[in-house]
């Protein structure tokens, strides 16, 4: 589906470093790290010997402007996805296409690797080994919790409650679930401890931990889809303050072409210099093609980053702060507070236009693909004191119209993975960041689906029911139940009680004994009882005059 489309003489300031743009970054991500330092960035002197430009007044609307040469589109691939329209894809088709059978299986051994240290390590828990059809559902689980919001993860194992959902407790127990939020793993737990021995070192990967996922799901981005002309690149949703998340969206539908993961910490220190670089990675052309146009919030947007996208055939354009390197300065028919609403100022250098518009207050952005002003309006309205409200029309800059409209439409990346998020409080970064990988995933085999139905001119399914249906598919079950077969009724052979004593003999009567599960749950009491549920690994009454066992098992 196709998406819709001279050197200047200006004073400039004169700083030849980029300790102002350094500035400019850590002022903005000053609070991303919690517990860092977020005093004032300290002033810089300005170089010695250096030459201030003769000064060239702005120009208006009325003062003509010609573009840069137009990029010719030569994209790598045909734009849209990289699937057969005439198969069909169910969503759990399209989901494993980011979480495939191959990447469960490392999850599932990385997770069983990790749990057997912390048993070798004294941790007092009992672990089964997952398996790939149990990690798909505890996938399941966790995407139902997106669809049916709850307060806290306990409430959808909470029985004999007006309240309480039953599904869950037959896909897993609580404690189950809890076990492997807690306890899943990314990368190999023995790789990581050769890591950590790096610490304080160049060699030290402050994201190993997620590396081995993190590169699945960026190559499954780019194979099953190439992105169409217009491109937005900016900082993403970070699910937690240990990192930054800096993402490449098609400006159509909002799909996460490519990212970068990087530590918040590493980033401010770093400044503008990491920014340019991660633009350039981001923008690769051996995977693009050429002749993209790519609009960028404040944090990559650099005159230097422009032209040298630009030299890579890639149009850029993005916001600006008028205090950055190599950007016009002089006050020669400037904008001030005073100007009109629609008013209108650029300057020209090279293949870079700078362009200031009076709105509700100044905006200002740069660009190396359009003309200054080519006719563009805009309407707003006018809420007087006294007497209606009446609409008015106000002339507007190219660069202004075009990134609005774009930058405007890779919130709808962020909006989709917000209204099911997976994310819920866990255990450290590497925990969030994993429930994040699952949002992008769900995100765009979701945009991939629609791209497929409208191909094949069909309707697509809303992004509830998408969510619904491979939140069945992925825990193995029909969505739609009758009332005469509610899951809590179909009691697996599997669910039976067993004995939890130890098979010492002398020990029994003090070791194996639990607290009934159930009896807690209802009135607070903690009945020991050597019996559990082999199925739930829940510990139950079973007794002649208190059978816990079968009220867990028709518990709402």
């Amino acid at each position: 589906m196709p998406c819709p489309q001279d050197n200047v003489t200006d004073q400039l300031n004169g700083d030849d470093d980029d300790d102002d743009d350094d500035d400019a970054l850590e002022e903005q991500s000053s609070s991303s790290v919690e517990g860092e330092d977020s005093s004032p960035p300290r002033k810089r002197h300005r170089q010695s010997g250096t030459t201030a430009q003769p000064a060239q007044s702005w120009g208006t609307e009325e003062d003509a402007d010609e573009a840069p040469p137009g990029l010719q589109f030569h994209p790598a691939r045909p734009p849209g996805v990289q699937l057969r329209s005439a198969d069909t894809h169910t969503p759990l088709d399209l989901f494993k296409l980011f979480f495939s059978e191959g990447t469960v299986k490392t999850l599932c051994d990385n997770t069983n690797m990790q749990a057997a240290v912390k048993v070798a390590n004294g941790c007092k828990f009992k672990w089964t080994d997952l398996s790939i059809s149990e990690f798909y559902k505890y996938i399941g689980l966790t995407f139902y919790m997106s669809v049916m919001k709850l307060n806290y993860i306990r409430d959808y194992w909470r029985p004999n409650n007006i309240f309480s959902v039953p599904f869950p407790a037959t896909m897993m127990s609580g404690q189950r679930y809890s076990f492997i939020s807690g306890i899943v793993k990314m990368s190999d737990p023995h790789d990581d401890q050769e890591n950590d021995k790096k610490k304080g070192t160049p060699e030290h990967d402050s994201l190993f931990q997620a590396k081995p996922l993190l590169d699945t799901i960026r190559t499954a981005c780019k194979a099953f889809y190439h992105p169409h002309r217009n491109l937005v690149m900016q900082e993403g949703m970070a699910a937690t303050n240990g990192f930054r998340l800096f993402v490449l969206a098609d400006a159509c539908n909002g799909y996460t072409v490519d990212f970068v993961v990087h530590t918040a910490k590493h980033s401010r220190r770093m400044g503008r210099k990491v920014s340019h670089d991660f633009a350039m990675s981001l923008m690769n052309r051996s995977f693009l093609g050429s002749g993209y146009h790519v609009y960028t919030d404040s944090f990559y947007t650099s005159p230097k980053l422009f032209r040298d996208l630009r030299g890579q055939s890639f149009g850029a354009c993005g916001q600006y702060r008028e205090h950055w390197k190599n950007c016009p300065r002089n006050t020669s028919n400037a904008l001030n507070k005073s100007s009109d609403r629609g008013a209108i100022r650029w300057i020209r250098d090279g293949p870079l236009v700078f362009v200031k518009w009076m709105d509700n207050e100044e905006l200002s952005v740069c660009s190396t693909i359009h003309t200054a002003y080519s006719g563009d309006t805009v309407q707003r309205t006018q809420r007087p004191k006294n007497g209606a409200s009446a609409t008015k029309t106000y002339p507007c800059p190219s660069p202004v119209v075009e990134y609005n409209k774009y930058m405007g439409s890779v919130d709808l990346s962020d909006q989709l993975i917000q209204y099911f998020t997976a994310q819920h409080k866990t255990y450290g970064w590497s925990g969030k960041l994993f429930l994040h990988f699952l949002d992008m995933a769900a995100t765009n085999a979701y945009i991939i689906h629609k791209e497929l139905a409208s191909q094949r001119q069909q309707e697509a399914m809303t992004h509830k029911a998408f969510m619904k249906e491979l939140t069945a598919q992925l825990c193995g079950v029909s969505e739609k139940t009758s009332h005469k077969e509610t899951p809590n009724t179909q009691v697996s052979c599997d669910h039976i009680p067993v004995a939890s004593l130890s098979s010492d003999v002398s020990k029994q009567a003090t070791q194996g004994r639990h607290t009934c599960q159930l009896c807690r749950m209802n009135n607070g009491k903690k009945y020991s009882t050597p019996w559990k549920c082999k199925a739930c690994d829940v510990s139950l009454c079973l007794q002649l005059d208190r059978n816990c066992f079968e009220e867990w098992h028709k518990r709402p």
